[in-house]
């Protein structure tokens, strides 16, 4: 190994434009859904790899999904590994609702970098890349093999993307240890780390009732069994979102969401239909105790009215958190190098669904983690945007991360 050295002001600027320029050509490839056609991302990421001097793979567990794997070979390669994971893909924008282009990339005057996925989540798996360059230049060396996966899919749910992939030979033989995902955007300055998620139920309340002529006045409609139902849902959300009231400390992760997002029936003004279908988001706490939230369903059903029912369109279960204290070591590695650069680290539940749920289902602790303070939340907005020094300082604070994990001492894990 060569000597470990500081970077000159030089080097980094030279590195600093490189990172920017990077994650802006990223950002101009418009991997947006629906139909995303992932080979330019694939080409891109290719040609970071071979800058970078990393072999690259690309597996696939379904046509035009590529799953794209640089590897940072470790000096003890037995040892379980590090993975870096990014999804490639973003969601549908409305153009005439942004300020500039979504795919042009395009720096204001206050240096912010207007995109589609500048938040979500294009600038960790540029900075993960750019850490690494960083730490090669420097002639660090680490212990652990460090993977870097960039997938495709996770705004639609990861099913062809990881959720396929960790059940296959190809990621066994990453032979994962610990994992890294996106997390989110911080208004203040403090870290949120992500050790959990929610619970996800999607569901379709099946509301039939008395069809007929819109002039009478008929018992039992699906109308009226749909008022009391929906009565009970924002009943429910209410409770809900006091408790965040009453508690500064709780996060949207820490209570239960309840959200209608679609209605369905009817076929004419003049006529009483046979049926309304309510769609409901739900995303469960993890402290809920999941059979009596369902026994609570199924009484709204009842109260109602008659032959009220739900279809359930996902129906998750609890999927074990990782621990985030002594008992595991890259709790306790990542921590520390948080803590040694001055950042406030705030463990929170994530309050929707990431690629991590796959990762953690598989056994493997994974921690959510984007290095974005001080920015407001704008994951899947209009003008999604990322300051340069943000996007810059992440590059930084991976760079201490990176060797913390991927030195671990612990053998066993």
């Amino acid at each position: 190994m060569s000597a470990i050295a500081d970077l000159s002001a030089d080097q980094k600027k030279a590195l600093d434009t490189l990172a920017v320029n990077n994650f802006r050509e990223y950002l101009q490839i418009p991997s947006v859904h629906p139909n995303v056609d992932y080979a330019p991302c694939v080409e891109f990421l290719k040609k970071q790899a071979k800058t970078l001097g990393l072999p690259v793979q690309v597996f696939s567990t379904n046509p035009g999904k590529p799953i794209v794997v640089l590897t940072w070979t470790g000096k003890e390669p037995l040892l379980p590994s590090i993975l870096l994971n990014s999804h490639m893909d973003v969601v549908p924008v409305f153009p005439e609702k942004w300020t500039y282009k979504p795919f042009d990339a395009h720096v204001d005057e206050k240096g912010n970098i207007y995109a589609r996925g500048a938040q979500d989540m294009k600038c960790v798996g540029i900075q993960y890349l750019e850490a690494i360059r960083r730490l090669k230049q420097r002639g660090v060396s680490l212990r652990r093999t460090v993977h870097i996966s960039f997938v495709p899919d996770e705004e639609t749910g990861g099913v062809e993307g990881m959720k396929a992939f960790v059940n296959t030979n190809d990621f066994k033989n990453l032979n994962v240890g610990f994992a890294l995902d996106e997390g989110m955007a911080s208004p203040n300055n403090d870290s949120p780390v992500f050790y959990a998620e929610r619970v996800i139920w999607q569901m379709h309340f099946h509301v039939p009732g008395h069809p007929g002529h819109g002039s009478l006045l008929l018992e039992n409609t699906a109308g009226e069994k749909a008022a009391r139902l929906l009565n009970k849902i924002y009943e429910f959300r209410r409770g809900e979102q006091q408790k965040m009231k009453d508690n500064a400390n709780l996060t949207i992760g820490d209570v239960t969401s309840v959200n209608v997002t679609q209605m369905h029936g009817g076929v004419q003004t003049n006529v009483i239909p046979p049926e309304f279908v309510v769609t409901v988001d739900c995303r469960l706490a993890i402290t809920v105790d999941f059979v009596k939230f369902e026994e609570t369903l199924n009484k709204w059903c009842k109260e109602a009215g008659q032959g009220v029912y739900i279809e359930y369109e996902q129906k998750q279960t609890l999927i074990e958190p990782t621990k985030v204290d002594n008992t595991n070591p890259y709790w306790v590695a990542f921590k520390t190098s948080m803590d040694e650069l001055g950042l406030t680290v705030k463990s929170q539940v994530f309050p929707g669904g990431t690629d991590s749920r796959y990762i953690r289902n598989a056994g493997i602790p994974a921690l959510g983690y984007s290095p974005m303070p001080n920015t407001p939340v704008l994951l899947h907005d209009n003008d999604e945007y990322l300051s340069t020094d943000v996007f810059l300082k992440g590059i930084d604070i991976y760079s201490k991360i990176i060797p913390a994990v991927g030195n671990l001492v612990d053998r066993t894990g």
